[in-house]
């Protein structure tokens, strides 16, 4: 999958971005959401633009292994994982909730197969 992430990045994100991915425990995702977000819980992915070329996702298998079980995503764990991987890089490269977010998302699901 993480050979996949990469393609991903590179197509939404391009070929000179630096991106890290971290994975972290429900406590510090309640931790970092609350700081950076001011929303005290733990969340899927966080992202975190550093600078035009230079980024962060910062997900919770913990939450995301709840939210796969959940009828509202209709998504097992991997397939869920790819989506908010995609979400996430959506967010870095400057995009907020909306149209056409969902419109791109849709895209690039169906383009990477998840």
């Amino acid at each position: 999958m993480e050979r996949k992430f990469s393609k991903i990045k590179n197509d939404i994100l391009g070929k000179d971005y630096s991106l890290s991915m971290a994975y972290v425990s429900e406590k510090k995702s309640r931790e970092l959401n609350k700081k950076w977000r001011g929303k005290d819980r733990a969340t899927n992915v966080l992202s975190f633009a550093l600078s035009k070329n230079l980024g962060e996702l910062i997900l919770c298998k913990a939450v995301i292994k709840k939210e796969a079980k959940e009828k509202k995503y209709d998504r097992n764990f991997q397939n869920l994982l790819g989506f908010l991987v995609i979400h996430g890089m959506l967010h870095l490269k400057g995009l907020e909730h909306g149209k056409k977010m969902e419109q791109l998302e849709k895209l690039y699901c169906k383009k990477f197969k998840i």
